[in-house]
């Protein structure tokens, strides 16, 4: 499995992601991932639609929580023409409990804990932590990524207007 280190930090540490990088105009990797219900949830179930995929470390900690909570406001204001797909490590239950506790409703929340597919598809798994690193990726109607953001230290909120407004040019 591919390596690669001085993308992302945690706390001014470096990081090594495993997997392949993903680049603008390839096909987006399908996946299987686990939804808050335990049951399994595919990517290509978002077929047809504009994907804001936004990975997350942990729903816990205070950045994914901002960063949840501002895209599932933003999500009620896109239309139904694109979805929000919030993926971390966290184990379904939690995600679920998060969820009910913040009002999450407009964003599929899924975990990535059972395989890492996601994780390692996307080039996105820390390897130090098991843990996803910071990043979006948005992916048009014909499932080719159209654009990318990989948050150079985890601790810090992504740009949220360049993510939203590359996937409104895609409607």
């Amino acid at each position: 499995m591919t390596e690669r280190t001085g993308v992302v930090t945690v706390s001014g540490n470096p990081m090594t992601l495993l997997g392949d990088e993903i680049k603008v105009g390839e096909k987006a990797p399908g996946f299987e991932a686990v939804g808050n219900d335990m049951q399994p949830f595919t990517f290509s179930e978002l077929a047809g639609k504009v994907v804001i995929i936004s990975a997350v470390t942990s729903l816990d900690t205070s950045v994914c929580d901002v960063e949840t909570r501002r895209f599932n406001t933003e999500a009620g204001k896109l239309g139904e023409g694109i979805a929000i797909l919030t993926i971390s490590m966290d184990l379904p239950f939690a995600q679920k409990r998060w969820c009910g506790a913040a009002g999450v409703d407009q964003v599929q929340v899924v975990s990535d804990y059972k395989t890492a597919e996601f994780g390692e598809k996307y080039g996105v798994l820390m390897k130090e932590l098991r843990l996803l690193a910071r990043s979006l990726f948005v992916v048009d109607r014909d499932g080719i990524v159209q654009y990318i953001q990989i948050v150079d230290e985890v601790s810090h909120e992504p740009d949220y207007d360049a993510v939203l407004a590359a996937a409104r040019e895609l409607l």
